[in-house]
Order: C-alpha cells, then sequence, then structure tokens
C-alpha cells in the first residue's frame, strides 16, 4: 500500500486527466450510435488513447479490418522509441512485464522512464492510468448524449494533458538542448511530412539523440 500511496501523489492529477479524456471518449462512441460498451471495451483491451478516438470513426463507417490494423499501427509505431529506455528491467515477474508493455502509453514513460522506481510503484502507477481510462470512458458512455453532448472543450483535454507532461518532465530534468532538439524535429516534419508528422518527428528526434550521444561519448 506505500507504494500505492506514492503512486498516487506523484500521478494522481495525471490520472484525473485520463479520466477527464475517457469521458470525452464515451461520449464519442455513444454519438455515433454505437453501444455504450463499446468504450469500456476499447479503454480496456486497446488502451491507446488517440488512437482509440480515431478508432471510434472508423468502426462506426465500418472501415476494412487491415485499414483499422495500419491506421492503428502508424500511430503508435512511437512506442517503439519508448522500448528503447523504459526501464522495464525493474519490473519483477513475468506476467508483471507482460502488463507493463500492454500498458506503456505516453503518460507512463513520462512519469516512470529516466527515474528509479520499484517494481511495485511503477505497475501501480501504470494501472492507475490504465483504471482512469476505463473509468472515464465508461462513465462518458453511461452520461452519453444526453448530459455531455453540448460540453465543449473535450477534444482539448489530451493537449493540455501533454503539455502539463512536457513541463513537468522539463521542470525535473531541464535540458535546452534537448527541448531545441525535439522543437526542430516536430518543424521539421510538420514541413516535410504533415501527414505522418508524428511517426517522422520521432524518427528524427532519434536520430539527432543518438548522433549527439555518439559525439560526447
Amino acid at each position: 500500500m506505500v507504494d500505492l500511496r506514492a503512486a498516487a501523489r506523484e500521478s494522481g492529477v495525471i490520472w484525473a486527466g485520463l479520466f477527464a479524456l475517457g469521458i470525452g471518449l464515451g461520449v464519442l462512441v455513444t454519438s455515433h450510435d454505437l453501444p455504450w460498451w463499446l468504450a469500456p471495451a476499447l479503454s480496456a483491451t486497446v488502451f491507446a488513447g488517440s488512437a482509440e478516438f480515431i478508432l471510434v470513426g472508423m468502426l462506426a463507417a465500418a472501415a476494412p479490418v487491415a485499414t483499422i490494423a495500419l491506421t492503428t499501427f502508424l500511430i503508435n509505431s512511437r512506442h517503439l522509441f519508448y522500448g528503447l529506455s523504459f526501464p522495464l528491467h525493474r519490473v519483477r515477474g513475468r506476467l508483471r512485464k507482460v502488463y507493463s508493455v500492454f500498458a506503456l502509453i505516453d503518460e507512463a514513460y513520462v512519469l516512470l522512464a529516466g527515474r528509479s522506481r520499484s517494481s511495485a510503484r511503477m505497475l501501480w502507477t501504470q494501472f492507475g492510468l490504465h483504471a482512469s481510462w476505463v473509468a472515464g470512458s465508461l462513465t462518458g458512455a453511461l452520461a452519453g448524449n444526453s448530459v455531455l453532448s453540448d460540453v465543449r472543450g473535450m477534444g482539448f483535454v489530451l493537449t493540455a494533458l501533454f503539455v502539463v507532461l512536457t513541463l513537468d518532465a522539463f521542470r525535473a530534468r531541464p535540458d535546452w538542448v534537448t527541448a531545441a532538439l525535439a522543437a526542430g524535429s516536430a518543424g521539421v516534419a510538420l514541413v516535410v511530412a504533415p501527414g505522418s508528422m508524428l511517426l517522422v518527428a520521432m524518427t528524427v528526434f532519434t536520430a539527432s539523440l543518438a548522433v549527439r550521444h555518439y559525439r560526447h561519448a
């Protein structure tokens, strides 16, 4: 329980943010005339944030399975880079490692990468993110169009959450060079490939970090 309390103190605000964002997903599901239970089902099994918002529209439009799979892969391909520096070795137990890999979302990476945390604290952090997301989507789906359909700004919750995470990460480890490389990578990707901006930006950013590392090695 000590690890749970520590995880809650450190990540409670992020859990609340994911709950609010999950409400938006639940409302989106019911607004597309999809069954309410689809929202918590997607949140529990897919747990991919932005991909789920896109997936709802594709399911409503009866998109081909191959299209859905390819789109989901492209959106979540950034997670391939996360695995390079995520401290999975700190998680004890094979099943716990499997869950930690499954629950490796953007927020978990920001909260745990580069920090020394116990296995239990890492898992509680990730479980809290997962549970908040599922609970939020269930709440939004049950409320549906009748209560929350006129609420504006739901689409900005994700952007606001990432802004907060970025500021917290920078305050914890201020590195202007890395910040400049990240901004430059995003600018290059936006100009070169605006349709695949995130994937290109992550690739350029990773390459720039590798060059920086070898120059200072």
